[in-house]
């Protein structure tokens, strides 16, 4: 008799006039685990990650984000502010009756957890933020490191319809900027269809447009939610400084992983080593 194939399943959910749509895989029983992408990613950055935690019991919930999902990408900038991108987690939580769970981000994926993990406590088991460092240290960073330098694009990705031509150019700048900061060739065919070919492009810079509209409050106050932050010292988009400040905000367990040599693309390049990290922070 053979072993019965691994349980997946799409599930879909509403929040206001936007339906959403997760990747529900793993043992049904088992805790769950909410994976977030970034950009300019989907789903399917976690496909490396899901199945090692299938394997040690977890149940992954994989969120296709606002923007990106083709049944959930809303005009206007205000609409990609990060407390809208927090309640769309909230909603997913909801969706599938869960109080609490473990939450996993990596790239803009972590900014949404690391603000979920300290505006709604209660609904965090567990965070673990990859490469993109708590908001506050990421600001801190921008004004006494290089990191104002690393982030240039985000003024660029300001400017109209300049960026999506950039972007969504075959063969173009863009794809050989990802190329530099470590995306394999079969990664950025992946970024052709997900991101390209389904017009998700908007959406995803939609998240970098709403920022003029960020205002402190209680996304970007201190984690008090046990932590893990795994950075990789090839990064060229995020450097050291903001990596390092991350301890100063959070009052909980928390724990710095660097890994040496990696590039930005962290879940697709140390799955395993990553995987590692988010089972020992789950069940700490």
């Amino acid at each position: 008799m053979g072993s019965e194939p691994p349980r997946s399943a799409e599930i879909t959910f509403s929040r206001g006039r936007l339906r959403f749509r997760a990747i529900d895989s793993g043992p049904a029983d088992g805790e769950v685990v909410v994976l977030l992408h970034g950009f300019p990613q989907r789903t399917s950055s976690w496909d490396a990650v899901a199945p090692l935690l299938h394997a040690a019991g977890f149940r992954t919930l994989v969120l296709d984000q606002r923007g990106y999902c083709s049944t959930a990408r809303p005009r206007g900038r205000r609409a990609y502010r990060l407390s809208e991108l927090v309640g769309d987690v909230l909603a997913l939580l909801d969706s599938a009756n869960l109080p609490a769970a473990h939450v996993v981000g990596h790239d803009w994926g972590a900014a949404v957890a690391w603000g979920v993990a300290a505006a709604h406590p209660d609904r965090v088991r567990s965070l673990t933020a990859v490469s993109v460092p708590h908001l506050a240290a990421f600001r801190r960073a921008m004004i006494v490191s290089d990191q104002l330098l690393r982030s240039w694009y985000i003024g660029f990705f300001q400017l109209p319809r300049v960026p999506e031509r950039v972007l969504t150019s075959d063969g173009g700048p863009a794809e050989r900027a990802l190329a530099t900061m470590g995306m394999t060739p079969e990664m950025i065919a992946r970024y052709r269809s997900e991101m390209v070919a389904d017009g998700a492009v908007p959406g995803g810079l939609g998240w970098y447009r709403a920022l003029p509209f960020a205002s402190p409050g209680k996304a970007t106050a201190r984690v008090r939610v046990p932590t893990t932050f795994v950075w990789s010292d090839h990064d060229p988009a995020l450097g050291r400084g903001g990596a390092e400040r991350t301890a100063h905000y959070v009052d909980a367990d928390y724990r710095f992983v660097e890994m040496s040599g990696a590039s930005h693309w962290i879940p697709e390049e140390r799955p395993a080593e990553l995987a590692e990290e988010i089972i020992a922070r789950a069940q700490s």
